[in-house]
């Protein structure tokens, strides 16, 4: 096989994103229902937000950044929110802020991106991974308690396809053990638990605005929230190259003659509302906590605008997404060998994925057969979230057990599949996906004659 037929099995066609940016292939499938990679809607308010913001004379965390912030820190319920470049680099923040290094062991579910894990292995810690609820795909807080020990530091939770983790009790296990938690809301934008926003609960939240999210800042970004007013001086350091405001005790030898020294050399001899607007110089830069440094992980002005618009729609983007969802779900519910999503009743899903799962033992095949007839025979493209991350190459290489977390690999490599949602499915697109899944059902247990 050569190189190009086999790269397309994993690079999502031909774009350099690969399975990021799409999950287009040239094979000559004629599909009913693609996978989309745009997961909101954009109409004339976010072109004309992009093209105002274009005029302004500040392109990058100005005001409209500013904007963005307070509108997202209201409407999830949290003290302070801060725009950065994706919620990978804000998890990274996070990982900082908690002072998580080597040594440390942070709890983590297998079923999410590689981006949970990976602040925690860059830091040099250890990823912990607890095992998921089979119903809900989340976390599952027993399993986490299990997985505790005197070198945990913190639990990271995610909200699976925009399902909240069981909340409760995962803050009582981390109040008990004294831990950090962060809430990994890459796809819970808008959803909440027992009447709490996502981000609000635990000590820090990460969100993410890619092309596939229920509202996204033009392709990519990101924001953090926190309630605790320590972190959030924090955060603004560590997202903009730890630059900080000058301290007067940092270069004040003699408070009595209000010198300003650097070495050698005396700046100034005013007092701080005394001085001029480049003195004693612009910033500072200093890592946190004296050891955790900062990068670039800024928002530009263009996203942010386009950002507000988004926030405008949520509300109508994920009626549309829970509307579809239930009109799905209640279409196949009853086609044996195929289960439809569980909605926990404490929590507001917010449908960034919809996923199927199937019965191998009611359907008489398997997942993959079933996957396969779904695509190539019915035209509705399924896709896969997510193979446990102790399964990739590089956390084998670290002696990770490949058969822990028993559900976890189950559910990736035996049940589920996601299927397309987003707002823009139309009435014709819900019907092709249902009946898709009921063909292919039935295809599937005439073929292996199950009744």
């Amino acid at each position: 096989m050569a190189m190009a037929e086999k790269d397309k099995h994993y690079t999502g066609g031909e774009t350099e994103g690969g399975i990021t940016s799409s999950y287009a292939n040239n094979d000559g499938v004629q599909l009913k229902v693609p996978y989309s990679f745009m997961g909101s809607i954009y109409d004339e308010a976010e072109r004309e937000a992009a093209l105002a913001a274009m005029a302004q004379d500040t392109l990058t965390m100005g005001p409209k950044t500013t904007e963005f912030q307070n509108k997202f820190a209201k409407k999830h319920g949290s003290k302070h929110a801060f725009a950065c470049s994706n919620c990978t680099t804000g998890m990274m923040v996070a990982t900082q802020i908690f002072d998580i290094g080597k040594g440390d062991e942070v709890i983590v579910t297998p079923n999410t991106f590689v981006a949970t894990s990976l602040p925690i292995l860059k830091e040099g810690a250890t990823p912990v991974f607890a095992d998921i609820d089979e119903r809900t795909f989340n976390i599952d807080p027993e399993e986490v308690a299990k997985k505790i020990t005197n070198k945990t530091k913190a639990i990271y939770v995610v909200h699976y396809a925009g399902q909240m983790v069981d909340m409760d009790p995962i803050m009582e296990l981390a109040r008990k053990h004294g831990l950090y938690v962060l809430e990994d809301c890459a796809h819970a934008t808008g959803s909440s638990y027992k009447g709490r926003m996502a981000g609000s609960i635990g000590d820090i939240g990460c969100f993410s605005f890619h092309s596939l999210k229920n509202i996204t800042t033009c392709g990519e970004g990101g924001m953090i929230t926190t309630g605790n007013d320590e972190f959030a001086k924090g955060i603004m350091g560590l997202r903009c190259m730890s630059n900080q405001p000058w301290s007067w005790d940092d270069v004040l030898e003699d408070p009595s003659k209000k010198e300003w020294k650097f070495g050698s050399r005396i700046t100034c001899t005013k007092s701080a509302d005394e001085l001029e607007y480049w003195l004693p110089a612009h910033f500072d830069v200093r890592p946190y906590l004296g050891k955790h440094w900062g990068n670039n992980y800024r928002m530009n002005e263009i996203q942010a605008a386009v950002g507000c618009c988004q926030l405008d729609k949520l509300d109508m983007l994920i009626n549309k997404r829970r509307e579809i969802a239930h009109k799905i779900t209640e279409g196949i519910q009853d086609v044996k060998g195929i289960e439809a999503v569980y909605e926990d009743p404490n929590c507001y899903h917010s449908y960034h994925l919809y996923t199927v799962c199937v019965n191998e033992a009611e359907l008489g095949g398997s997942r993959d057969e079933f996957m396969r007839v779904l695509y190539e025979e019915e035209g509705v493209q399924g896709i896969l979230h997510y193979q446990p991350t102790f399964h990739f190459t590089g956390l084998k290489n670290l002696g990770y057990d490949p058969d822990q977390c028993p559900k976890a690999s189950d559910f990736f490599y035996k049940r589920e599949l996601n299927i397309p949602m987003h707002p823009r499915l139309t009435e014709q697109n819900i019907v092709d996906t249902v009946e898709g899944i009921k063909n292919a059902a039935a295809k599937v247990r005439k073929r292996h004659n199950k009744a």
